[in-house]
Order: structure tokens, then sequence, then C-alpha cells
């Protein structure tokens, strides 16, 4: 899965299958923001978990 843009904002995940974890690293013009830590069951997160937590972060920091 590639990077998710909302809002002026980018979203990069990234994942170990090894360590069944993962982060969303959140950049907005080009500046890193913070990181958004994960874990996951099976052999990758599915889109749809991905999508739940940026979803989750936008909505809390109203974008």
């Amino acid at each position: 899965m590639g990077a998710i843009e909302r809002n002026g904002y980018i979203f990069e995940p990234e994942y170990s299958v090894i360590e069944q974890n993962g982060a969303i690293h959140v950049y907005r013009e080009g500046e890193f923001i913070e990181e958004l830590k994960f874990s996951f069951s099976g052999k990758y997160p599915g889109p749809e978990q991905i999508e739940e937590l940026i979803d989750e972060y936008c909505d809390r920091r109203g974008i």
C-alpha cells in the first residue's frame, strides 16, 4: 500500500510481518508531523485497517 493523501496531509504506512506491528508516518508540506503505531495479525494489515486509523486521526485533529 502506498502513501495516502488527505486534505494536504500525506500518510505513509509501513509494517513488519515478523513483528506484527506497523506505523503510519504523517507528513504535511514535506514536514514530518508524527508516527501512528499499530499492531495487526495475519500476513499484513488490511487496507481497511489503515483507512480506519487515518480516518480516526483526521477526526481527532479536525482534518
